[in-house]
């Protein structure tokens, strides 16, 4: 399956939740009812008295029972999900995990930012802000959040310590694959709906602890009866027995929905990697080490679906080697069969690993930038592809070129996006324009506000006078984890320099509006809740309006002569069946009111927006090349599409889809 299929059938998988999470609220309904109708029927003295008459269905009594069940079971589902509204920093923190300074200069965290840093510049998708678990000892890894722009990278401390370079990024490269793949949005909506349906487990526990610890069920009251300190350890233990229902269906869910996408995100890893030692070395290292993959965190088993591996089995031959035994209800597959699927001659041993010995970190190898870009613009000719094909995806030829392009900007700007204040003063340098008169028109908006920032920004707009234009949109991702840690009065000043710098040449330019947009659309989400978009149209037809408008902008924005602009135009709409499209007039196209064409497009099938990206691609390759602000703004469109599409290699041949 492609980008778009994967897309597609993690949004079928969530109809599947839905009605798999209906059969269980039945299935809970129905327990509740019988199991309250039993302890009652106890406490009547039915066990003494067999003779005693008792209405096992009572319509009435139904209703009650059903209607309290189910509020307490969607008043929790809605709580976890509130809860979880804060994407994926709100899993890692109730994991436990801590936000990994961006500048780091500890080895170890150092070399696990610099693979995510690589890997997201490699694939065209924001930098995800990286957590550690620090009083994690076992391997595991997760990725969490509604879209990649709050998407987060959480990896335990043994992962870090004890996996090789290459290991360490097979683990993050099938991370990767999870944002790519829209399965974490699925994940943290399982996790929230799945929170009410184990509520009633988790209310029973309470009630046996409170009862034990109190000596409810010891003390009688004053007539002698049990009363209801008595009868209150009995209903703690009805709902347990009760809840256990919801904990089977909540891990029958989990495995139904989660198994099939890690044999997936495996595969996706080598692909990504072009090493399949990689991922394999991690999976055998977790056979090996007596803590395996465990997760110790309280709230594990309520993400279990999120992690590389099953949190709760260290190193027992049923659950890693895949040969004796098969668990139905495990999240994961077992390790063996994952490590078989990827390297078919493995024979079946696994290594045996030291916990206590701790991997130094091999230093950082440094691949110059004329080798990666050989090597990158060497594969590419040999392999022309499909614009579609490579939405979605990581190769070993990207993974070059995002660490050459990251070679190329200047140290003492790439360190200074790494912190929060600093990084503010990089985005401004990026936009600055070349023009003296402009850029100190742009710097008197600053000034204003922030003397020190406007030091650092001069600073910085003059180092990156030499470095080469393609370096821009790979820096502007690399401040966003840096840019996600300042406070909201902060974020909105920033946010109302930036937009002053812009428009002190009274005009925006291609890059300018891709700049704008990259910031409101990552940055947004770490300030303030907001929701993923919804798929509303299966059909183009209605939006012919807006397609007209973005191929438009498109056209012209790489075409400045009216008839090659036309020809652009229909070379795109040739593409598209369906929708009514004209060609917009010039003056009627520009960037703002293709921002809010964009906006209603990205709320299109996946299957759509496949069709738009060959259309988009006939559109911008019309006169057979594609210039660097044309790629710029055709990864922008991508991006607002919620595409990940990575960077155009030089000597990269395309061909339409």
């Amino acid at each position: 399956m492609d980008f778009f299929q994967h897309q597609d059938d993690a949004r079928k998988s969530t109809n599947r939740l839905v009605f798999y999470f209906g059969i269980a609220v039945v299935a809970i309904v129905v327990s509740v009812y019988f199991a309250s109708s039993a302890a009652f029927f106890f406490l009547q003295g039915g066990a003494k008295d067999p003779n005693l008459a008792f209405d096992w269905f009572d319509l009435d009594r139904f209703v009650l029972y059903a209607g309290g069940t189910l509020l307490v079971i969607s008043l929790a589902s809605l709580y976890k999900t509130w809860e979880l509204g804060g994407g994926g920093r709100s899993v890692a923190e109730l994991l436990g995990g801590r936000p990994l300074d961006p500048n780091s200069a500890n080895p170890q965290e150092r070399r696990l930012l610099n693979i995510v840093e690589e890997m997201a510049i490699a694939a065209g998708l924001p930098v995800p802000t990286v957590y550690l678990m620090d009083k994690e000892e076992g391997i595991n890894a997760f990725a969490a959040g509604f879209q990649a722009q709050d998407a987060v990278i959480g990896v335990t401390k043994g992962t870090m310590e004890i996996l090789s370079r290459d290991e360490l990024q097979g683990v993050i490269a099938h991370e990767f694959s999870h944002i790519f793949n829209g399965d974490m949005r699925l994940n943290i909506r399982l996790m929230g709906v799945l929170h009410g349906i184990l509520v009633l487990a988790l209310i029973g526990y309470f009630i046996l602890r409170t009862s034990f610890y109190s000596g409810g069920g010891r003390r009688r009251d004053s007539n002698g009866g049990g009363g209801a300190a008595a009868a209150l350890p009995l209903i703690g233990l009805t709902l347990v027995i009760v809840g256990y229902t919801g904990v089977f269906f909540g891990r029958l869910i989990k495995s139904a929905v989660s198994r099939q996408r890690e044999f997936l995100a495996d595969a996706s890893a080598v692909q990504f990697t072009r090493n399949p030692d990689g991922i394999g070395g991690a999976l055998k290292k977790i056979g090996g080490l007596s803590r395996g993959s465990i997760v110790v965190s309280p709230n594990a088993e309520q993400a279990s679906h999120f992690f590389f591996s099953d949190g709760k089995f260290g190193k027992t031959k049923s659950a890693l080697s895949g040969v004796s035994h098969f668990n139905f209800l495990a999240t994961h597959p077992p390790i063996g069969e994952r490590i078989q699927r990827i390297q078919p001659q493995w024979d079946g041993e696994f290594p045996k690993v030291d916990p206590t010995k701790r991997l130094r970190p091999e230093p950082e190898r440094e691949t110059s930038k004329q080798k990666a870009e050989k090597r990158a613009e060497k594969l590419f000719k040999l392999l022309p592809v499909h614009l579609t094909a490579m939405v979605g995806t990581l190769d070993q030829a990207h993974l070059d070129y995002a660490k050459a392009l990251l070679e190329r900007i200047p140290e003492k700007v790439r360190l200074a996006a790494r912190e929060p204040a600093s990084a503010r003063a990089v985005v401004l340098a990026v936009i600055a324009d070349r023009d003296p008169e402009i850029r100190q028109t742009q710097i008197a908006a600053v000034n204003a506000a922030d003397a020190l920032l406007v030091e650092e920004t001069v600073a910085f707009a003059q180092l990156l006078e030499d470095a080469p234009q393609e370096t821009r949109l790979p820096l502007i991702d690399l401040t966003l984890p840096a840019l996600k840690r300042l406070s909201e009065s902060q974020y909105r000043t920033f946010k109302d320099l930036t937009e002053a710098f812009i428009r002190a040449d009274q005009q925006i330019d291609l890059f300018e509006y891709a700049l704008t947009h990259v910031l409101e659309r990552h940055l947004a989400p770490a300030f303030t809740r907001v929701k993923p978009p919804k798929v509303a149209y299966n059909s183009l037809g209605a939006l012919g309006k807006e397609v007209s408008l973005l191929l438009s902008a498109l056209a012209y924005g790489g075409h400045p002569e009216d008839g090659e602009a036309a020809a652009a135009f229909a070379a795109g709409a040739k593409e598209l069946d369906g929708p009514r499209l004209a060609l917009v007039a010039r003056e009627r196209a520009g960037l703002s009111a293709a921002a809010t064409a964009l906006a209603k497009l990205d709320q299109v099938s996946p299957k759509l927006k496949k069709e738009l990206m060959s259309a988009f691609l006939a559109c911008v390759a019309h006169d057979g090349q594609i210039t660097l602000a044309e790629g710029e703004l055709l990864r922008t469109v991508a991006d607002a599409l919620g595409l990940p599409l990575p960077p155009f290699l030089p000597g990269q041949q395309l061909f339409e889809s």
